[in-house]
């Protein structure tokens, strides 16, 4: 009988392989075990020949290739067994909740556990749960006391309700963490309250400074969330389309990548210091810039935050803003961006990050030479595909765009026509797939998703 068989604490390798920086992580994710390389899996002892070289690397996983640091729950030795070197590699269960590869982040493909004797992808679900208790103690937002006691989170149990989440109303806010050690509504509460003192700002500047602005629209003072929506259908709004009709297929170009700027936008909110202030997005005749405050996390370098590796600075804000769906938390958003514009367009400093995302110049010329797009109402119609709307679809998409709270009543009397004709609209945008409903019919608001 072989002296080495594999179990749920022991995994043998016949050689030293990349693979092996994943065994360490899923033993650090359970009850801890043993590496031991230069063993087959039958139990057959080849030994190692290159044992400096496996010695450093093992080095370089331990130090720079797993997050949190493991270096106190890992060490390596060697072993002498039938005249042959073996590296045996020692992990203890890890002292923190929850570890990854850092080159996948905080996902199930970075987030793996020992399961018999295989490594398994962590769920989402596991992973929310060990990263809520891994901040829960030390995050600053659940900690800081919210400017405002009186809060009310309706809106956000309809975006929980929607995507399919049935949270007790009796334990709606412990689980969310909505309330600090004292039982005071907390700064991460204030952020998801249907209504807050937090401004979150959209400037189109007129030029390509800020000499003078052109249109200033504030979008916050409610639930974090629903600005994310109305911010996102602003920029859908703005993203200019030029199509070129004599080639088949048709060619569509875009004034900037919006799946960049989106990606760019879910980072500011998340990653902002909301101790600081709110982010802010500008937008110029040339670019649009997103800054947001506090600068890269604690012990992040640039080469980690353009590697796309996830560590962000409000934990909690990342997994509500995760079970909402609006982020995947696997560090591909940064990745993303550089991809299409390239790392120059960040700009990074000790106390914030600038994003700028410059606009196509076949766009520019076309805005130029023929005036396209005066006003968000006038590029709605350019950016819906195929869609055919009416003079009033476009009003009515214009102005919710504005403020998704806009009545039936309040949108006839602005637009000049029937209370009727506006539920026609309504109707018909809905069918096209333009807009949808969020809540109840009552009480609901209208919120342009196109």
């Amino acid at each position: 009988m072989p002296k080495y068989i594999e179990s749920e604490t022991l995994e043998l390798k016949e050689k030293y392989t990349d693979i092996i920086c994943k065994e360490i992580v899923s033993f650090l994710n359970a009850s801890g075990g043993t590496i031991v390389i230069g063993v087959k899996d039958d139990g057959t002892i080849v030994g190692v020949d290159k044992i400096d070289e496996t010695f450093k690397k093992i080095s370089d996983i331990i130090t720079t290739q797993i997050e949190p640091n493991p270096q106190d729950e890992v060490s390596s030795e060697l072993r002498f067994e039938d005249g042959k070197t073996l590296i045996v590699v020692n992990v203890s269960k890890g002292i923190k909740h929850i570890y990854c590869q850092k080159k996948y982040g905080f996902s199930s493909v970075g987030c793996t556990i020992r399961v018999g004797t295989t490594c398994r992808e962590m769920t989402l679900e596991q992973i929310r749960i060990r990263y809520e208790n891994k901040f829960v103690d030390s995050e600053y937002m659940l900690k800081k006391r919210a400017t405002m006691s009186d809060l009310s989170f309706k809106e956000l149990k309809i975006y929980y309700s929607e995507k399919g989440y049935h949270l007790d109303d009796s334990n709606f806010e412990a689980n969310l963490n909505l309330k600090n050690q004292n039982g005071e509504y907390n700064l991460l509460a204030e952020l998801l309250a249907d209504k807050n003192n937090i401004p979150l700002i959209f400037v189109k500047f007129k030029g390509n400074d800020k000499a003078a602005i052109s249109e200033r629209s504030d979008y916050g003072y409610r639930c974090i969330i629903t600005s994310y929506e109305k911010i996102k259908n602003r920029l859908q709004a703005e993203n200019i389309c030029v199509s070129d009709t004599t080639v088949r297929p048709r060619q569509d170009t875009y004034l900037f990548d919006y799946d960049c700027v989106n990606e760019a936008i879910l980072n500011a909110l998340v990653h902002n210091d909301w101790t600081i202030t709110e982010p802010q997005i500008s937008m110029f005749d040339n670019r649009l810039e997103i800054l947001s405050h506090g600068g890269l996390p604690s012990g992040m370098t640039k080469k980690q935050f353009f590697d796309g590796i996830s560590k962000p600075r409000n934990a909690t804000l990342m997994r509500i803003f995760l079970n909402m769906g609006l982020t995947e938390h696997t560090g591909h958003g940064i990745p993303t961006i550089v991809k299409k514009y390239g790392e120059e367009v960040f700009e990074i400093e000790n106390n914030y990050i600038r994003c700028t995302i410059p606009f196509d110049d076949v766009v520019l010329d076309k805005i130029k030479s023929e005036n396209v797009g005066n006003n968000v109402g006038n590029n709605v119609g350019n950016n819906v595909g195929n869609i055919s709307l009416n003079k009033t679809e476009k009003k009515v998409i214009s102005l919710l765009i504005e403020d998704s709270e806009y009545t039936a009543d309040e949108l006839a009397s602005k637009i000049g026509v029937t209370k009727r004709t506006i539920e026609r609209a309504f109707i018909s945008l809905q069918k096209k797939k333009v807009i949808e409903r969020i809540g109840s019919n009552r009480k609901g608001n209208w919120i342009v998703i196109k």
